[in-house]
């Protein structure tokens, strides 16, 4: 059946365009006399439309994040992030709206009309500017933090730049990184906590338009958190305190006396805890990408061919330089159906878990293309990450030569370190999402000296074992650094929850790895046509917020940690 509303064969016919060159097609779309005999092919015009345009906006956002520096690309990217997008999030419903009315349902649509339904409930359209507002915040703060450069022995260096520093087995070249990343962030403290008041302000006041007491409710709301709730959140928080920090704490212990030191400051955990020099997995990027693809391709044949597309269609950008945004993330193509990975690699060994993670989401994103509308293509965080992180420990086996980067025994080291890491980072995810609950709901959100305090004490909540002493203001800058409480609110529980998915898929692939990546394939396929128990469940897994059941995960991780050791 031919689409109802004709559209542009290519995302260049927006990649200049404003919202009044967009506008007319979703106001065709409005117009569409609709009933059951047209529903699905408006459905296709609306999604192909909606994929034109985010791939349009998205190449906007790589491109800055690439180089934050580029004035041009700034305007780019803000035109759509600013303009564009929340326009669009206000057609959505607009049109969401007329579908709803219609009383239409299709078995495979039942999870789409449900967000739909919410998203219709919870808009308002006075809160479009506000979130045009928190995006151009948002930009700045990329600007901000992909512009820091330490002066290293006459060198300039980017942040992600002074990883290898961090693992050196000279405990002076350590604290002199550590304090010098730190520092980076702690010069630009008063510019980042307004940036963060304002952010705060305008949250807050979206919740309320909505009809919401403060954030925290709205956001469970708009992220389609149909599946857990705030009180869950909390039951996790709990269940980290009582399995996991004392588990994380062991590790820290066992590594103070390895290192034999009085006391554990943060900038030994990255050094090897036998000093031995820090793994070097690769030395350029063409050795890092082929081993990436050796390394798929041992898991599964279909997996190292996408990964391969990747590489050959040039959809990824890998090297931390001056002026690129921190971190990584993947982001995706939708018109062309191709994922797009984005990182500041240096040549650690976090850089090969950066990737495999990242590449995680990828499969996710090629093995659900094959859904019908754009919408079903994609699942809430929850199941994307569990994609990225499962795929951290299927490909661990694979670590080694002629497969991988490593020796036999660099990459039992490699496994030691993540799985260690694992048992670290739950801690981290706690606290991070304990205190964004507490900035938006305790009352003193808007207040940036409470927020340091804040911080300062959950995080000795949820972290023993390491002496801060001395180093308050540095303790503090971490939580400046992290982009998800800016940029993202509220999206970090997300990790902690895949993270406990992954475990149960890697668990079981410890006895079939066959079936384990079976499984997991057949969970990303079904993109967001699922809730999110029922994906887990195709996965091999469910959701896991109790002491118990993530006691259990931990005797495993520790107990293989015992075997590699």
């Amino acid at each position: 059946m031919p689409m109802p509303v004709d559209l542009p064969s290519s995302p260049d016919a927006f990649s200049g365009a404003s919202w009044d060159d967009i506008s007319p097609y979703y106001d065709a779309l409005a117009e569409v006399p609709l009933d059951s005999s047209v529903v699905e092919s408006w459905l296709e015009s609306w999604s192909t439309l909606e994929a034109l345009v985010s791939e349009a906006g998205t190449l906007a956002m790589t491109a800055y994040t690439g180089n934050t520096a580029d004035s041009e690309l700034e305007s780019a990217y803000l035109r759509f992030s600013t303009e564009v997008f929340p326009r669009m999030d206000e057609q959505q419903v607009r049109l969401a709206r007329r579908l709803l009315d219609l009383g239409w349902s299709r078995a495979d649509l039942d999870v789409l009309l449900r967000q739909f339904r919410t998203d219709a409930e919870i808009f308002r359209e006075e809160n479009v500017p506000l979130f045009a507002e928190l995006e151009a915040l948002g930009a700045n703060y990329q600007k901000i933090t992909g512009g820091l450069t330490v002066d290293w022995d006459g060198e300039k260096k980017t942040i992600p730049q002074l990883q290898p520093h961090l693992q050196s087995e000279d405990r002076s070249e350590r604290e002199r990184a550590f304090r010098l990343g730190a520092a980076a962030y702690l010069e630009h403290r008063t510019e980042l906590a307004a940036l963060f008041d304002r952010m705060f302000a305008l949250r807050q006041q979206v919740a309320h338009n909505a009809g919401f007491d403060d954030f925290e409710q709205y956001i469970f709301r708009a992220k389609h958190r149909f599946d857990y709730t705030a009180e869950d959140c909390r039951q996790f928080h709990e269940a980290v305190a009582a399995t996991v920090v004392p588990a994380a704490a062991r590790r820290l212990e066992a590594r103070r006396r390895s290192l034999a030191l009085e006391t554990l400051r943060p900038w030994d955990l990255g050094v090897d805890p036998e000093q031995r020099p820090a793994l070097r997995p690769f030395t350029d990027t063409a050795q890092f990408v082929d081993g990436a693809r050796r390394i798929f391709g041992a898991v599964d044949a279909e997996l190292g061919e996408k990964f391969g597309i990747m590489v050959d269609e040039g959809l990824l950008d890998l090297e931390s330089r001056q002026g690129k945004a921190p971190g990584g993330y993947c982001t995706k193509l939708p018109f062309r159906g191709r994922p797009f990975v984005f990182m500041n690699a240096v040549g650690v060994a976090d850089d090969v878990n950066t990737l495999v993670h990242e590449a995680g989401h990828c499969f996710h994103a090629f093995l659900a293309d094959h859904q019908p509308y754009i919408w079903q293509r994609g699942t809430g965080s929850e199941a994307a990450e569990l994609a990225s992180m499962s795929m951290e420990l299927l490909a661990a086996p694979h670590l080694a030569e002629p497969v991988g980067y490593y020796s036999p025994d660099d990459a039992r080291r490699a496994q030691i370190e993540h799985l260690e890491d694992v048992l670290l980072t739950l801690p981290h995810i706690a606290s991070v999402d304990a205190f964004q609950s507490w900035i938006y709901t305790s009352g003193d959100g808007h207040d940036a000296a409470a927020r340091d305090a804040a911080w300062l004490e959950i995080r000795a909540r949820f972290e023993r074992g390491l002496d801060w002493s001395g180093l308050e203001d540095e303790r503090v800058a971490r939580w400046y650094r992290q982009l998800h409480i800016f940029e993202y609110p509220f999206y970090y529980i997300e990790y902690g929850i895949a993270q406990l998915g992954a475990l149960q898929i890697w668990r079981r692939s410890l006895e079939d790895p066959h079936q384990a990546v079976i499984d997991y394939k057949r969970a990303l396929t079904l993109g967001g046509t699922r809730s999110l128990p029922e994906i887990y469940r195709e996965a091999g897994a469910r959701l896991i917020f109790d002491a118990k059941a993530m006691g259990e995960l931990v005797s495993v991780v520790e107990a293989r940690l015992a075997e590699l050791e």
